[in-house]
Protein backbone atom coordinates (compact mmCIF):
# COMPACT_ATOMS: atom_id res chain seq x y z
CA UNK A 1 0.00 0.00 0.00
CA UNK A 2 1.83 3.37 -1.10
CA UNK A 3 -0.21 5.82 1.53
CA UNK A 4 -2.07 4.03 3.91
CA UNK A 5 -3.40 7.95 4.95
CA UNK A 6 -5.27 8.77 1.62
CA UNK A 7 -7.28 5.91 2.21
CA UNK A 8 -8.44 7.83 5.86
CA UNK A 9 -8.43 4.35 7.56
CA UNK A 10 -8.68 4.86 11.38
CA UNK A 11 -6.22 3.74 13.16
CA UNK A 12 -7.76 0.69 15.44
CA UNK A 13 -11.19 0.29 13.75
CA UNK A 14 -14.29 0.21 15.92
CA UNK A 15 -15.07 -3.84 15.79
CA UNK A 16 -17.75 -4.29 13.48
CA UNK A 17 -16.87 -1.65 11.05
CA UNK A 18 -14.15 -3.80 9.01
CA UNK A 19 -16.04 -4.41 6.57
CA UNK A 20 -16.30 -0.65 4.99
CA UNK A 21 -12.65 -0.41 5.04
CA UNK A 22 -12.01 -3.73 3.79
CA UNK A 23 -14.57 -2.49 0.53
CA UNK A 24 -12.01 0.51 0.39
CA UNK A 25 -9.10 -1.53 0.64
CA UNK A 26 -10.10 -3.71 -2.31
CA UNK A 27 -10.54 -0.59 -4.34
CA UNK A 28 -7.24 1.14 -3.84
CA UNK A 29 -4.90 -1.69 -3.91
CA UNK A 30 -6.16 -5.20 -3.78
CA UNK A 31 -3.20 -7.17 -2.75
CA UNK A 32 -3.06 -9.21 0.42
CA UNK A 33 -0.14 -10.79 1.97
CA UNK A 34 -0.16 -13.93 4.78
CA UNK A 35 2.73 -12.60 7.42
CA UNK A 36 3.86 -15.17 9.77
CA UNK A 37 4.02 -13.70 13.19
CA UNK A 38 6.09 -16.05 15.37
CA UNK A 39 6.20 -18.17 17.07
CA UNK A 40 9.83 -17.31 17.41
CA UNK A 41 9.10 -13.17 17.71
CA UNK A 42 10.27 -11.11 21.26
CA UNK A 43 6.54 -9.18 21.08
CA UNK A 44 4.73 -12.30 21.21
CA UNK A 45 5.20 -12.74 24.98
CA UNK A 46 6.00 -16.54 24.17
CA UNK A 47 5.99 -19.04 21.49
CA UNK A 48 2.51 -17.53 20.17
CA UNK A 49 2.06 -17.26 16.50
CA UNK A 50 0.05 -14.91 14.65
CA UNK A 51 -1.04 -15.63 10.98
CA UNK A 52 -1.53 -11.86 10.08
CA UNK A 53 -3.75 -11.14 6.72
CA UNK A 54 -2.16 -7.44 6.10
CA UNK A 55 -2.58 -4.99 3.33
CA UNK A 56 0.81 -3.38 3.05
CA UNK A 57 0.82 -1.97 6.83
CA UNK A 58 -3.13 -2.75 7.17
CA UNK A 59 -4.38 -5.66 9.77
CA UNK A 60 -6.84 -7.22 8.17
CA UNK A 61 -7.04 -10.53 9.86
CA UNK A 62 -5.66 -11.95 12.66
CA UNK A 63 -5.72 -15.72 13.70
CA UNK A 64 -3.68 -17.21 16.82
CA UNK A 65 -2.27 -20.20 16.66
CA UNK A 66 -1.12 -21.89 19.85
CA UNK A 67 -0.12 -25.50 20.82
CA UNK A 68 3.74 -25.03 21.15
CA UNK A 69 4.07 -24.98 24.57
CA UNK A 70 1.99 -27.44 25.93
CA UNK A 71 3.00 -30.26 27.89
CA UNK A 72 -0.65 -31.96 29.43
CA UNK A 73 -0.65 -29.91 32.12
CA UNK A 74 -3.59 -31.47 33.15
CA UNK A 75 -3.44 -34.96 32.36
CA UNK A 76 -0.10 -34.96 34.63
CA UNK A 77 -2.18 -33.85 37.27
CA UNK A 78 -4.45 -37.01 37.20
CA UNK A 79 -1.45 -38.92 37.37
CA UNK A 80 -0.21 -37.23 40.53
CA UNK A 81 -1.29 -37.45 43.83
CA UNK A 82 -2.82 -34.47 45.15
CA UNK A 83 0.02 -32.87 46.77
CA UNK A 84 2.44 -33.28 43.92
CA UNK A 85 -0.09 -31.06 41.66
CA UNK A 86 0.74 -27.84 43.49
CA UNK A 87 4.25 -27.56 41.72
CA UNK A 88 2.49 -28.65 38.24
CA UNK A 89 0.27 -25.78 39.15
CA UNK A 90 3.25 -23.16 40.06
CA UNK A 91 4.10 -23.65 35.69
CA UNK A 92 0.94 -22.34 34.42
CA UNK A 93 1.75 -18.81 34.65
CA UNK A 94 5.12 -18.63 35.82
CA UNK A 95 5.55 -15.16 36.52
CA UNK A 96 2.82 -15.53 39.43
CA UNK A 97 3.30 -18.98 40.84
CA UNK A 98 2.02 -18.41 44.20
CA UNK A 99 -1.34 -17.19 42.61
CA UNK A 100 -1.89 -20.50 40.38
CA UNK A 101 -0.65 -22.87 43.60
CA UNK A 102 -3.88 -21.04 45.73
CA UNK A 103 -6.39 -21.29 43.21
CA UNK A 104 -5.58 -25.16 42.81
CA UNK A 105 -5.19 -25.17 47.14
CA UNK A 106 -8.75 -23.17 47.91
CA UNK A 107 -10.50 -25.51 45.48
CA UNK A 108 -9.25 -28.76 47.06
CA UNK A 109 -9.37 -27.34 50.61
CA UNK A 110 -12.80 -26.71 49.22
CA UNK A 111 -13.86 -30.41 47.71
CA UNK A 112 -12.39 -31.67 51.10
CA UNK A 113 -13.87 -29.84 53.26
CA UNK A 114 -10.18 -28.08 54.99
CA UNK A 115 -10.49 -24.82 56.78
CA UNK A 116 -6.85 -23.07 57.22
CA UNK A 117 -6.18 -20.51 60.39
CA UNK A 118 -6.33 -16.67 60.08
CA UNK A 119 -2.73 -16.63 59.81
CA UNK A 120 -2.11 -18.92 56.85
CA UNK A 121 -4.90 -16.86 55.13
CA UNK A 122 -2.91 -13.68 55.50
CA UNK A 123 0.52 -15.59 54.44
CA UNK A 124 -1.02 -16.67 51.83
CA UNK A 125 -2.54 -12.97 50.70
CA UNK A 126 0.86 -11.34 51.67
CA UNK A 127 2.92 -13.69 49.16
CA UNK A 128 0.25 -13.32 46.16
CA UNK A 129 -0.24 -9.71 46.33
CA UNK A 130 3.55 -9.62 46.09
CA UNK A 131 3.84 -11.95 43.48
CA UNK A 132 0.89 -9.95 41.83
CA UNK A 133 3.33 -6.99 42.06
CA UNK A 134 5.81 -9.08 40.30
CA UNK A 135 3.79 -10.75 37.33
CA UNK A 136 2.32 -6.62 36.57
CA UNK A 137 6.39 -5.27 36.43
CA UNK A 138 7.09 -8.06 34.10
CA UNK A 139 4.03 -6.67 32.01
CA UNK A 140 4.45 -3.39 32.32
CA UNK A 141 9.06 -3.32 31.69
CA UNK A 142 8.02 -6.03 28.42
CA UNK A 143 5.47 -3.74 27.42
CA UNK A 144 7.52 -0.49 27.06
CA UNK A 145 10.60 -2.31 25.61
CA UNK A 146 7.78 -3.66 22.80
CA UNK A 147 6.76 0.02 22.12
CA UNK A 148 10.79 0.89 22.22
CA UNK A 149 11.66 2.33 25.97
CA UNK A 150 14.32 0.10 26.72
CA UNK A 151 14.99 2.17 30.18
CA UNK A 152 12.17 1.15 32.03
CA UNK A 153 12.62 -2.02 31.36
CA UNK A 154 15.35 -2.40 33.18
CA UNK A 155 13.88 -0.11 36.18
CA UNK A 156 10.80 -2.37 36.74
CA UNK A 157 13.33 -5.37 36.65
CA UNK A 158 15.54 -3.88 39.50
CA UNK A 159 12.58 -3.35 41.69
CA UNK A 160 11.08 -7.02 40.59
CA UNK A 161 14.37 -8.22 41.61
CA UNK A 162 13.46 -6.97 45.37
CA UNK A 163 10.51 -9.31 44.97
CA UNK A 164 12.63 -12.33 44.09
CA UNK A 165 14.76 -11.66 47.02
CA UNK A 166 12.27 -11.83 49.20
CA UNK A 167 10.65 -15.22 48.01
CA UNK A 168 14.15 -16.56 47.75
CA UNK A 169 14.67 -16.10 51.28
CA UNK A 170 10.85 -17.24 52.22
CA UNK A 171 11.00 -20.67 49.59
CA UNK A 172 14.36 -21.23 48.62
CA UNK A 173 13.10 -20.00 44.73
CA UNK A 174 12.78 -17.27 42.87
CA UNK A 175 10.20 -18.54 40.13
CA UNK A 176 8.48 -21.84 41.04
CA UNK A 177 7.67 -21.99 45.20
CA UNK A 178 5.73 -24.99 46.14
CA UNK A 179 5.13 -22.61 49.07
CA UNK A 180 1.40 -23.21 49.25
CA UNK A 181 0.12 -26.45 49.92
CA UNK A 182 -3.33 -27.97 50.13
CA UNK A 183 -4.06 -27.30 53.61
CA UNK A 184 -1.32 -24.89 54.80
CA UNK A 185 1.98 -23.61 54.11
CA UNK A 186 5.15 -25.40 53.32
CA UNK A 187 6.44 -23.81 56.41
CA UNK A 188 6.29 -20.07 58.37
CA UNK A 189 7.54 -17.08 57.50
CA UNK A 190 11.53 -16.32 58.69
CA UNK A 191 12.42 -14.38 61.51
CA UNK A 192 12.84 -10.87 60.53
CA UNK A 193 11.04 -11.39 56.89
CA UNK A 194 7.66 -9.41 57.90
CA UNK A 195 10.29 -6.62 58.17
CA UNK A 196 11.47 -6.84 54.92
CA UNK A 197 8.74 -6.57 53.74
CA UNK A 198 7.99 -3.36 55.29
CA UNK A 199 11.38 -2.18 53.83
CA UNK A 200 10.13 -2.82 50.35
CA UNK A 201 6.81 -1.30 50.62
CA UNK A 202 8.59 1.72 52.18
CA UNK A 203 10.93 1.38 48.70
CA UNK A 204 8.40 1.14 46.29
CA UNK A 205 6.22 3.69 47.06
CA UNK A 206 8.11 6.34 45.35
CA UNK A 207 8.89 4.33 42.57
CA UNK A 208 5.62 4.03 41.06
CA UNK A 209 5.38 7.49 40.66
CA UNK A 210 8.80 7.62 39.18
CA UNK A 211 7.67 5.07 36.84
CA UNK A 212 4.89 7.72 35.15
CA UNK A 213 6.97 10.21 34.42
CA UNK A 214 9.10 7.73 33.08
CA UNK A 215 7.00 5.96 31.02
CA UNK A 216 3.32 6.21 31.34
CA UNK A 217 2.60 9.57 30.52
CA UNK A 218 5.20 9.59 27.77
CA UNK A 219 4.39 11.60 24.62
CA UNK A 220 4.99 8.86 22.45
CA UNK A 221 4.10 6.16 24.59
CA UNK A 222 0.60 8.04 24.66
CA UNK A 223 0.40 8.49 20.63
CA UNK A 224 1.35 4.12 20.56
CA UNK A 225 -1.10 3.24 22.88
CA UNK A 226 -3.34 5.93 22.96
CA UNK A 227 -7.02 4.97 20.84
CA UNK A 228 -5.30 1.62 19.93
CA UNK A 229 -6.63 -1.84 20.18
CA UNK A 230 -10.39 -0.38 21.76
CA UNK A 231 -11.98 -3.72 23.58
CA UNK A 232 -15.44 -2.43 24.02
CA UNK A 233 -16.79 -3.95 27.57
CA UNK A 234 -19.62 -5.83 25.84
CA UNK A 235 -16.81 -7.47 23.64
CA UNK A 236 -15.00 -8.23 26.48
CA UNK A 237 -17.56 -10.02 28.40
CA UNK A 238 -18.72 -11.83 25.38
CA UNK A 239 -14.93 -12.91 24.85
CA UNK A 240 -14.66 -13.90 28.36
CA UNK A 241 -11.81 -11.57 29.17
CA UNK A 242 -11.42 -11.31 32.75
CA UNK A 243 -8.92 -9.08 35.15
CA UNK A 244 -7.28 -5.66 34.26
CA UNK A 245 -7.86 -6.48 30.61
CA UNK A 246 -11.74 -6.46 31.62
CA UNK A 247 -11.48 -3.40 34.25
CA UNK A 248 -9.58 -1.47 31.71
CA UNK A 249 -12.55 -1.57 29.52
CA UNK A 250 -14.67 0.51 32.51
CA UNK A 251 -16.07 -2.91 33.90
CA UNK A 252 -15.43 -2.88 37.70
CA UNK A 253 -15.26 -6.84 38.33
CA UNK A 254 -12.55 -8.44 40.78
CA UNK A 255 -12.82 -11.61 42.47
CA UNK A 256 -11.63 -10.17 45.49
CA UNK A 257 -13.98 -8.12 46.00
CA UNK A 258 -17.37 -9.53 44.63
CA UNK A 259 -16.48 -13.30 45.12
CA UNK A 260 -13.81 -12.87 48.10
CA UNK A 261 -11.33 -16.09 49.36
CA UNK A 262 -8.72 -15.77 51.70
CA UNK A 263 -9.82 -13.22 53.75
CA UNK A 264 -9.88 -10.76 50.73
CA UNK A 265 -13.45 -8.98 52.18
CA UNK A 266 -11.44 -7.74 55.49
CA UNK A 267 -8.58 -5.91 53.70
CA UNK A 268 -9.32 -2.31 52.55
CA UNK A 269 -8.37 -1.35 49.07
CA UNK A 270 -9.92 -0.16 45.97
CA UNK A 271 -10.43 -1.77 42.37
CA UNK A 272 -9.30 0.85 39.72
CA UNK A 273 -11.14 0.42 35.88
CA UNK A 274 -10.36 2.51 32.91
CA UNK A 275 -10.66 6.03 32.21
CA UNK A 276 -9.93 6.39 29.10
CA UNK A 277 -7.66 9.34 29.65
CA UNK A 278 -5.72 8.47 26.15
CA UNK A 279 -8.75 8.82 24.30
CA UNK A 280 -10.76 5.94 24.03
CA UNK A 281 -12.07 3.56 26.84
CA UNK A 282 -10.88 -0.03 27.06
CA UNK A 283 -7.70 0.88 24.97
CA UNK A 284 -3.87 0.07 25.12
CA UNK A 285 -3.25 2.60 27.33
CA UNK A 286 -6.04 1.76 29.74
CA UNK A 287 -4.69 -2.01 30.08
CA UNK A 288 -1.50 -0.50 31.05
CA UNK A 289 -2.56 1.86 33.63
CA UNK A 290 -5.11 -1.01 35.19
CA UNK A 291 -1.26 -2.79 36.25
CA UNK A 292 0.19 0.51 37.08
CA UNK A 293 -2.60 1.24 39.55
CA UNK A 294 -2.56 -2.22 40.74
CA UNK A 295 0.42 -2.47 42.01
CA UNK A 296 -0.49 0.72 44.52
CA UNK A 297 -3.32 -1.23 45.55
CA UNK A 298 -1.31 -4.23 45.99
CA UNK A 299 1.36 -2.16 48.69
CA UNK A 300 -2.35 -1.35 50.23
CA UNK A 301 -3.16 -4.85 50.84
CA UNK A 302 0.45 -6.08 51.74
CA UNK A 303 0.99 -3.51 54.22
CA UNK A 304 -2.33 -4.56 56.26
CA UNK A 305 -1.22 -8.28 55.54
CA UNK A 306 2.30 -7.49 57.18
CA UNK A 307 0.38 -5.35 60.24
CA UNK A 308 -2.08 -8.53 60.72
CA UNK A 309 1.21 -10.96 61.21
CA UNK A 310 3.19 -8.76 63.24
CA UNK A 311 0.34 -9.04 65.81
CA UNK A 312 -1.14 -12.40 65.49
CA UNK A 313 0.50 -15.22 67.56
CA UNK A 314 2.59 -17.73 65.58
CA UNK A 315 0.91 -21.77 64.92
CA UNK A 316 1.35 -24.16 62.91
CA UNK A 317 0.79 -23.41 59.27
CA UNK A 318 0.59 -27.11 58.22
CA UNK A 319 -1.71 -28.32 60.65
CA UNK A 320 -4.55 -28.63 58.46
CA UNK A 321 -2.48 -30.81 55.96
CA UNK A 322 -3.97 -34.20 55.73
CA UNK A 323 -2.00 -36.85 57.14
CA UNK A 324 -2.62 -38.97 54.86
CA UNK A 325 -3.95 -38.44 50.97
CA UNK A 326 -4.26 -42.68 50.27
CA UNK A 327 -8.75 -41.50 51.11
CA UNK A 328 -9.83 -38.26 50.58
CA UNK A 329 -13.72 -37.06 50.07
CA UNK A 330 -15.21 -38.15 46.86
CA UNK A 331 -16.88 -34.86 44.91
CA UNK A 332 -16.24 -32.07 42.35
CA UNK A 333 -16.05 -28.38 42.81
CA UNK A 334 -15.35 -25.40 40.94
CA UNK A 335 -13.12 -22.57 42.32
CA UNK A 336 -11.98 -19.29 40.90
CA UNK A 337 -9.73 -16.72 41.81
CA UNK A 338 -8.25 -13.30 40.93
CA UNK A 339 -5.06 -13.78 39.35
CA UNK A 340 -2.71 -11.36 37.71
CA UNK A 341 -3.84 -12.14 34.35
CA UNK A 342 -7.63 -12.47 35.42
CA UNK A 343 -9.80 -15.25 35.96
CA UNK A 344 -8.22 -18.27 37.07
CA UNK A 345 -10.52 -21.47 37.68
CA UNK A 346 -9.80 -25.19 38.59
CA UNK A 347 -12.58 -27.92 38.20
CA UNK A 348 -11.58 -30.76 40.11
CA UNK A 349 -13.24 -33.95 40.49
CA UNK A 350 -12.04 -36.48 42.87
CA UNK A 351 -13.43 -40.18 43.08
CA UNK A 352 -12.05 -40.91 46.66
CA UNK A 353 -8.36 -41.69 45.92
CA UNK A 354 -4.82 -40.67 46.04
CA UNK A 355 -4.97 -38.79 42.84
CA UNK A 356 -7.12 -36.54 40.94
CA UNK A 357 -10.53 -38.10 38.79
CA UNK A 358 -10.31 -34.81 36.59
CA UNK A 359 -8.56 -31.70 37.47
CA UNK A 360 -9.34 -28.65 34.66
CA UNK A 361 -7.55 -24.97 34.66
CA UNK A 362 -9.61 -22.07 33.50
CA UNK A 363 -6.70 -19.99 32.29
CA UNK A 364 -7.54 -16.51 31.85
CA UNK A 365 -4.79 -15.70 29.28
CA UNK A 366 -6.15 -18.55 27.00
CA UNK A 367 -9.74 -16.48 27.11
CA UNK A 368 -7.94 -13.04 26.81
CA UNK A 369 -6.13 -14.61 23.78
CA UNK A 370 -8.92 -15.19 21.53
CA UNK A 371 -10.55 -11.83 21.31
CA UNK A 372 -7.34 -10.96 18.95
CA UNK A 373 -8.89 -11.88 16.05
CA UNK A 374 -12.03 -9.58 16.60
CA UNK A 375 -9.58 -6.40 18.09
CA UNK A 376 -6.94 -6.58 15.49
CA UNK A 377 -8.77 -6.18 12.26
CA UNK A 378 -7.61 -2.14 10.91
CA UNK A 379 -4.68 -1.98 12.90
CA UNK A 380 -1.25 -1.76 11.62
CA UNK A 381 1.35 -3.93 12.14
CA UNK A 382 3.00 -2.40 14.66
CA UNK A 383 -0.20 -1.97 16.69
CA UNK A 384 -0.45 -5.22 16.86
CA UNK A 385 2.61 -5.45 18.57
CA UNK A 386 1.04 -3.07 21.41
CA UNK A 387 -2.09 -5.14 21.54
CA UNK A 388 -0.67 -8.23 22.42
CA UNK A 389 1.86 -6.40 25.10
CA UNK A 390 -1.06 -4.68 26.75
CA UNK A 391 -3.49 -8.07 27.20
CA UNK A 392 -0.40 -9.47 28.90
CA UNK A 393 -0.31 -13.24 27.88
CA UNK A 394 1.80 -16.25 29.66
CA UNK A 395 1.62 -18.68 26.74
CA UNK A 396 2.34 -21.17 29.89
CA UNK A 397 -1.42 -21.30 30.68
CA UNK A 398 -2.05 -20.55 27.37
CA UNK A 399 -1.38 -24.17 26.20
CA UNK A 400 -1.03 -26.02 29.50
Amino acid sequence: MNDLHDMNIPLGLTPGKLEDALAHVEDVHGERMTLQMGPQHPATHGVLRLELQTDGELVISATPHIGYLHRCFEKMCENATWPQTIPYADRLDYCASMNNSLGLALACEKLFGIEVSERVQAIRVLVCELNRMASHMIALGTYGLDIGAVTPFLYLFQQREHVLDLFDELSGSRLLYNYIWIGGLAHDLPDGWPGKVREFIRYMQPKIPELNMLLSYNKIFLERTGKVAVIPVDVAIDYGVTGPNLRGSGMKWDLRKNDPYSGYETYDFEIPVGKGEAGALGDCFDRYMMRVWEMEQSLRIIQQAVERLERMPADDVRAAVPKSWAKVPAGEVYFRTESPKGELGFYVVSDGKAKPYRLKCRAPSFCTLSVIPRIAPGLFIADIVALIGSIDVVLGEVDR
